[in-house]
């Protein structure tokens, strides 16, 4: 069940070194994450017309530095997401993240961009509490009304490591004060707003 997350998940990054801030990733958020998944994936199955996987951040590869944030990845792929556009869920410290991600590891990125350069409307018709981001490693993202989608779209096609994100940063004060089904229901009517993005930009 999911039980919502308080000061104490988005403190883990607060934590010093590798072995001691995965310790409590796993103990504080990845639970959390699981649940988010059993809850959330039959919805976005509906709303896509396929099958969704969950994929949680392992962060195999460190082996000195401690990840600045985590994550949660719904994808059609059983054996990975990184590869396809794909819904994020994750924790900085400061706040929670809700994405559509198309990240640099993206084959045919340039089909996705032009697809989504045609449809700059879908974007302008979103919430004003939606930004964007160019980079899933940084915290910081544009508001969608002020944002040059056209020129950020056209960048994410051109430049090989550039990445394109869409959806809600909810700072980590709001978070703590939710209820858990509040945030479940924030979290299904933003992939609510974004699957026709996701849909219609294949």
């Amino acid at each position: 069940m999911f039980k919502g997350f308080d000061q104490s998940a988005f403190d883990t990054f607060h934590i010093n070194g590798l072995d001691d801030r995965m310790t409590a990733i796993k103990e504080r958020i990845q639970p959390n994450f699981r649940a988010i998944g059993e809850a959330v994936s039959p919805d976005l199955t509906m709303l896509l017309g396929e099958d969704v996987h969950v994929h949680i951040a392992r962060h195999a590869r460190r082996t000195v530095n401690p990840p600045n944030d985590t994550w949660m990845a719904f994808s059609p792929d059983k054996r990975g997401y990184k590869k396809h556009p794909h819904f994020q869920v994750g924790l900085f410290d400061d706040h929670l993240f809700i994405w559509l991600a198309y990240i640099y590891e993206l084959p045919n990125k340039g089909r996705y961009a032009e697809k989504m350069l045609s449809q700059l409307e879908r974007f302008e018709a979103l919430p004003e509490d939606y930004v964007v981001s160019y980079d899933h490693m940084k915290k910081d993202a544009t508001p969608i009304h002020e944002a040059d989608l056209a020129a950020g779209l056209e960048r994410f096609r051109d430049v090989k490591k550039a990445e394109f994100l869409v959806g809600r940063h909810i700072p980590a004060e709001k978070v703590s004060q939710m209820g858990p089904e509040d945030l479940l229901e924030l979290i299904r009517c933003t992939y609510k707003d974004l699957a026709p993005i996701q849909m219609n930009a294949k």
